[in-house]
């Protein structure tokens, strides 16, 4: 009788401490291996952004895109200008001004070099490393023609669409925003 019991402490004991062991394991907080210091990310959310195409000196569509970003939080605090009206601002000068869809010619386009590149002029833009990440949440073309359908009502029966732009990857701008867990750090 004396065994069993003894058994039976001796099993639950060894299973209060693979259980104590397991939850502080699981729980322990993660250090990044690189050495640099953490940094805390803020989501900034974007606004929704119609940018005209220009070809031979005539509108031929119109990108439409929603980005947004992972900023570090202290160099967001330190940001004198309003950063919403800063972003678009310089959203329209990167995508106007390089031309960095060319809509006819898609199998060239890289999603991941177009968010590295909008990171990358941001950041020099404001003249430091504020912007983490950049997340393409909509990324679409609606041509002139499309336009002028919507604005005189000609086609009753058929209702244009804008076109998702899908990089030479085969990868669309449908990124999510992080979650306000998921920001809090980098």
């Amino acid at each position: 009788m004396i065994k069993i019991i003894l058994v039976g402490v001796w099993v639950c004991a060894v299973t209060l401490g693979t259980v104590y062991f397991s939850v502080q394991y699981a729980s322990a907080p993660t250090t990044p291996d690189d050495g640099k210091p953490k940094v805390e990310a803020e989501y900034v959310p974007g606004e929704l952004i119609t940018i005209p195409m220009i070809a031979d000196g005539a509108i031929k569509g119109y990108f439409i895109n929603k980005l947004s970003f992972n900023a570090d939080k202290e160099k967001l605090k330190e940001i004198k200008t309003p950063l919403k009206e800063t972003l678009t601002s310089t959203l329209y000068d990167i995508l106007v001004g390089a031309k960095m869809i060319d809509i006819p010619n898609t199998r060239n386009f890289e999603l991941a070099t177009f968010k590295s590149a909008i990171k990358d002029g941001v950041n020099k833009e404001l003249g430091e490393e504020l912007i983490l990440e950049v997340y393409v949440e909509q990324l679409e073309y609606l041509s002139k023609g499309d336009v002028d359908r919507l604005a005189t009502k000609k086609d009753e029966n058929r209702e244009p669409k804008p076109v998702t732009v899908v990089d030479k990857n085969g990868e669309t701008a449908q990124d999510k925003p992080p979650t306000k867990e998921a920001s809090s750090g980098h």
